[in-house]
């Protein structure tokens, strides 16, 4: 279907860490949450999400833990355009792995269609499997416009990789982690401060939010994003949402002119 050309693990090939996955089912010392309600974002590489196990066919367990909803970081090199659904083929080095995005609206026809051929993007999405073979079925996707974030995307992956194994295998001590995630030159980047919505050594939420808003497209618009737009894109309760937006508003890390739209004070 694509083209063999291109290999992307010349890309990422050096002295890096990407640890090997565990295929089997979770200890039953350690039991797996089945609410369904609770959704956390996990940073993975393709070839983790290619290793995770599953349990039935609604449900992937990598590390012991719930891997139904990711985020990636790979470069982009191949585009199928079945409008409203778009496939994008996303190689980070350690594998490939397709990634659609259904575009219905008109904020999401423009996130998809500055995404070219041959750039680096961020995916989030919900993990499928059909016949052994995984897909992103993705609900918000952008270009990296900081290649540092690369580099801090495969370190976050060694981070939770490395803290859910270790939790697994009865090692209670959590590493210390400092508020600055990644100690790298880039001059647009600015810590979260520490709070209650840091999960385990996951990405908070507090930061999903927070790299939505610093979108250009959403750094674009002057009067900044609905509340309610932030949470249908990100798929957050609003209530929720409001509490992370409340928090980042007193941090100084987004504003608000009318307590409804709000924009990353960051790049703003």
């Amino acid at each position: 279907m694509y083209s063999g050309e291109f290999n992307g693990a010349s890309l990422f090939a050096g002295g890096g860490f990407i640890p090997s996955q565990a295929t089997s089912a979770p200890s039953s010392s350690f039991p797996i949450s089945k609410d369904r309600n609770v959704r956390t974002l996990l940073p993975m590489t393709v070839k983790q999400i290619n290793d995770i196990s599953s349990n039935d066919e609604s449900s992937a367990y990598g590390d012991g833990v719930d891997s139904n909803t990711v985020t990636i970081v790979g470069l982009v090199c191949d585009i199928q355009d079945k409008e409203p659904q778009f496939v994008l083929l996303v190689d980070d080095g350690t594998g490939q792995v397709e990634c659609t995005r259904w575009a219905h609206e008109r904020m999401e026809f423009n996130e998809v269609n500055q995404i070219v051929r041959g750039m680096y993007v961020r995916v989030y999405g919900h993990l499928k499997s059909l016949q052994d073979k995984r897909s992103l079925n993705a609900y918000s996707m952008r270009p990296v416009t900081d290649f540092n974030e690369i580099t801090s995307h495969f370190i976050e992956c060694i981070y939770v990789h490395m803290y859910n194994t270790k939790l697994r295998g009865g090692i209670i001590t959590q590493p210390q982690m400092t508020n600055s995630t990644i100690n790298t030159p880039s001059k647009d980047f600015q810590a979260i401060p520490s709070n209650q919505n840091s999960i385990d050594g996951r990405m908070s939420i507090d930061q999903i939010v927070l790299n939505f808003l610093r979108r250009p497209e959403c750094l674009a618009i002057n009067n900044g994003i609905h509340c309610n737009d932030i949470a249908i894109q990100l798929n957050l309760p609003i209530d929720k949402l409001m509490e992370v937006l409340e928090y980042l508003n007193e941090n100084s890390l987004v504003y608000t002119v009318d307590e409804v739209h709000y924009k990353s004070a960051v790049n703003a």
